[in-house]
């Protein structure tokens, strides 16, 4: 594997042979798979999953909270008030660079979200989507992985 200056890693794992870009943050209880590329400024949250041969673009988000808040009533709020809201990057999937993924959706295998997209629902394989929110246009061509 290949981490760059400026990589905060908690608790993760990471695959053989992946590469993460610069000034990238990656949460406890995330895990990477093998042969991925994971480009600068990207956020991963705690409960997301990346298998095999993804590739993730300069300033991803990640989102495991669909109700962010500081406080309830006055009282701060700790990690015992939430719940992770596990997401998934299925293999060969690719993200562009600034999209957004909210938490509990998962990415179809070689699925291609595009630039600045916001995702909102799951992507099916080899599904390709954009906008904000992110909406299927069309399918990209199989490079040969299967389906879970």
């Amino acid at each position: 594997m290949i981490i760059h200056c400026f990589v905060n890693l908690y608790g993760c794992s990471i695959g053989d042979d992946t590469r993460i870009g610069s000034f990238v943050e990656v949460q406890k209880n995330v895990s990477i798979g093998a042969r991925c590329k994971i480009s600068s400024h990207t956020f991963l949250c705690e409960g997301v999953t990346i298998e095999d041969d993804v590739f993730i673009g300069h300033g991803v988000m990640f989102i495991n909270d669909i109700d962010p808040r500081a406080s309830d009533h006055g009282r701060p709020l700790t990690d015992q008030d939430w719940t992770v809201r596990p997401t998934r990057i299925c293999q060969g999937a690719s993200i562009g660079s600034g999209a957004v993924i909210l938490g509990g959706l998962t990415i179809g295998p070689e699925a291609l979200v595009a630039a600045g997209a916001v995702v909102t629902r799951d992507v099916a394989a080899r599904g390709v989507v954009k906008g904000v929110p992110a909406r299927q246009f069309r399918l990209r061509e199989s490079r040969g992985v299967q389906s879970p």
